[in-house]
């Protein structure tokens, strides 16, 4: 890597929706490069679950890509009323999306796990009830 050995650079470790975790290396440029790079500015930092339309908080992520060396481009999606949108958030704003969805995911599996003890319970019970009254007999299985 000729001609950069005297450029500064810096590292970004990201974790990709799937868990993997990578590097980037960035080298650093100069203000007219960066320009000249287009990169779009970041909006406000806001919180990226909630819909701007309906205020339902399940908004999810149906697609992000880097927009520069510190912002993402992400494309949401509101089930509650359908609405897209894209913008271009930080990687503060991005992150904390992140993790907020972490916790959904968590709360979900949570939710799910009680669902089916509760069923699988219930089913037992049924079935206990069924054989002690005579209802099951070896030939139904």
């Amino acid at each position: 890597m000729e001609g950069h050995e005297d450029q500064a650079h810096r590292i970004k470790r990201m974790v990709l929706p799937g868990g993997k975790t990578i590097e980037v290396v960035y080298f650093s440029q100069s203000e007219v490069e960066r320009s000249a790079a287009g990169h779009p500015p970041a909006e406000p930092a806001q919180d990226l679950h909630v819909c701007i339309e309906c205020s339902c908080e399940f908004v999810y992520p149906v697609q992000w890509e880097e927009a520069g060396p510190e912002n993402w481009t992400v494309l949401l999606h509101c089930p509650n009323c359908g609405v897209y949108r894209e913008g271009v958030f930080t990687q503060e704003t991005v992150e904390a999306f992140d993790e907020e969805l972490d916790r959904g995911a968590e709360a979900l599996e949570a939710g799910y796990n009680r669902l089916v003890h509760t069923n699988m319970a219930d089913e037992a019970e049924r079935f206990a009830g069924a054989l002690a009254a005579g209802a099951i007999l070896p030939e139904d299985f």
